[in-house]
């Protein structure tokens, strides 16, 4: 594929750690393209790598070799304070845990990353309301996380993610912490945004009804990714 319409291109990733008695292989030669605009789901079994994947994709560890190339440039070059600014600007993430800060209503959840970049309260708040409104949630602007439904945490944590319009979400088992139809209404939350703004997603996941919204499925097994046909099953989800 050629870099026009590219939105990421990671190249011979590897990744390992070292226990107490031997070297773990978790990432060995990885490559992957995300076009622009696009939704992609990364299926394996637990434990094979997904989250360290996406962890090295938005930059916040780093391979033992390999390119990450976003927008053309490869975040592995960046000093520290630019390599911020880019998960700042143009990742966002949403984890299995939602991760809102308890002290703090959804409103000001939704607002931490705008905040974080430009101390302009009172933009924040309005793009806060923007998103929130389009995630379903005007009405709960003042509920703090434990006020909230499991469903509707994970809505603030979607909201908060795409608080600095980023170019691409990444998202770690998002529904693994929720009932079926709390996650049926994330796959269709995950739809609707991904047509209205024209954001890409790369979704880890064990849902196959997760990976069927999605544009295209990789499998990840044993270090190395396979692109999973429409109609096949995979024993490794």
């Amino acid at each position: 594929m050629s870099d026009d319409g590219l939105l990421l291109r990671a190249s011979g990733l590897s990744k390992s750690y070292q226990s107490a008695s031997k070297r773990i292989v978790v990432l060995q030669d990885l490559d992957l393209e995300i076009p622009s605009g696009r939704m992609v789901a990364i299926m394996g079994a637990s434990g094979v790598g997904k989250s360290t994947l996406l962890h090295l994709l938005g930059g916040l560890d780093r391979p033992d070799s390999g390119e990450i190339v976003f927008e053309g440039e490869d975040i592995l070059k960046f000093m520290p304070d630019r390599l911020a600014g880019f998960r700042n600007k143009k990742i966002g993430f949403v984890f299995q845990m939602h991760h809102l800060l308890p002290e703090f209503d959804t409103l000001e959840n939704t607002m931490m990353p705008f905040l974080l970049r430009d101390f302009n309260r009172k933009a924040a708040a309005q793009r806060a309301r923007v998103i929130l409104s389009e995630v379903g949630l005007s009405e709960r602007l003042d509920h703090r996380p434990g006020q909230l439904s499991g469903g509707e945490q994970q809505r603030v944590a979607v909201a908060r993610a795409l608080m600095l319009e980023p170019k691409l979400v990444l998202a770690d088992e998002p529904t693994g912490n929720l009932d079926e139809r709390t996650s049926e209404s994330i796959f269709q939350l995950f739809r609707d945004l991904h047509s209205r703004r024209n954001v890409s997603f790369l979704i880890a996941t064990h849902n196959p009804n997760l990976a069927a919204v999605c544009d295209e499925t990789w499998l990840l097994h044993e270090g190395k990714l396979q692109k999973k046909e429409s109609g096949t099953t995979d024993e490794h989800r």
